[in-house]
């Protein structure tokens, strides 16, 4: 994407982190930036922020794991924009950091799955009348390298520890399968569906441990943008260039 190719862009859980990083690396590009945020205070504030520096955000209150407020939100965005440009499934949480899987709870399981999986399901189909109204649709699904079934079967995996998270891990799995078929049936339609990697960044989701920084994540993301809007259909970016295997 470009500063002369205006797109309206949705990107949920962005009044923070690498949901706000990216928000702010896409407005400075010239485009228009929806911060879907479940507090709509915090939304309103991340959205003055870049206001405040003269970039176009606006918050639209949209919690991924209540249908009310999706459908709330797609309304809002066909009546002030009429299209949706870009969607970016930023939103997701984790439960297990430190656990072992059959220490994880269940009910952390399935709420992780809520966010990660179901709400980005959710959001895709409240929003897909809305994608294509737009010349170009794209659909970017954040997910993690952890989610790689390659990476998660090499017993000498760079991930570590990290790569028994029965939660985290599981549900960018699935989170990948869900991009790989929403590229196969609205390739037709023109509509892209690309996963992407922020790359290990120290956010609020894993105790600021990463190594990166929530802007750095932000970069990465949009620059994977660029490409999906570009390339083929079906990609997993990886945060160094070039493809995760799936």
């Amino acid at each position: 994407m470009n500063a002369n190719d205006h797109r309206i862009v949705l990107i949920t859980g962005a009044n923070k982190g690498i949901g706000l990083a990216t928000a702010g690396e896409l407005a400075r590009a010239g485009h228009t930036v929806l911060i879907g945020a479940r507090d709509p205070e915090r939304g309103a504030e991340a959205a003055a922020g870049l206001t405040a520096r003269g970039l176009d955000a606006r918050c639209v209150r949209l919690d991924v794991t209540d249908p009310a407020t999706v459908a709330a939100a797609a309304e809002r965005i066909a009546a002030e924009h009429g299209r949706l440009d870009t969607l970016v499934n930023n939103a997701g949480i984790t439960r297990d950091l430190g656990l072992t899987p059959e220490q994880l709870p269940l009910d952390d399981l399935r709420a992780t799955y809520e966010t990660n999986v179901f709400g980005v399901v959710t959001v895709i189909n409240a929003m897909l009348p809305l994608l294509r109204k737009s010349p170009a649709g794209l659909i970017g699904n954040v997910s993690s390298g952890l989610g790689s079934s390659s990476v998660l079967a090499d017993p000498d995996t760079p991930a570590g520890e990290h790569a028994a998270l029965l939660g985290y891990n599981t549900s960018k799995a699935a989170l990948n399968a869900v991009t790989l078929v929403y590229a196969r049936t609205l390739r037709a339609e023109g509509i892209r569906v690309s996963s992407l990697e922020p790359g290990y960044c120290a956010t609020d989701l894993n105790h600021h441990s990463g190594p990166s920084d929530a802007e750095e994540g932000g970069r990465r993301i949009a620059r994977q943008l660029g490409e999906a809007l570009t390339g083929a259909t079906g990609q997993f970016f990886h945060p160094e260039g070039g493809n995760y295997p799936w």
